[in-house]
């Protein structure tokens, strides 16, 4: 199963699939809440700002605090961190 390389979410889990380069194909390393034409959504962000975020969102969408925060601890090792 491939994960996105930014946020760590399954790619099977995104609901438009990936997100998209500039010719409009789907990336098969981000996903669409990361990544849309070509380019970051969140540019100018470090990681540890990025994991804040990630959590915020997880727990806007129900997911306990706790698990918001062990789904997250793997960003730093992303590809895109790196």
């Amino acid at each position: 199963m491939a994960n996105c390389q930014s946020c760590g979410m399954p790619l099977n889990k995104d609901p438009k699939g990936g997100g998209t380069e500039t010719d409009g194909t789907k990336s098969t390393t981000y996903c669409s809440l990361c990544y849309a034409d070509g380019a970051f959504i969140y540019q100018d962000v470090t990681v540890e700002e990025f994991q804040a975020y990630c959590v915020e969102a997880l727990k806007q969408k129900g997911v306990p605090s706790i698990m918001a925060w062990l789904f997250t601890r793997g960003i730093p090792k992303l590809e895109r961190w790196k």
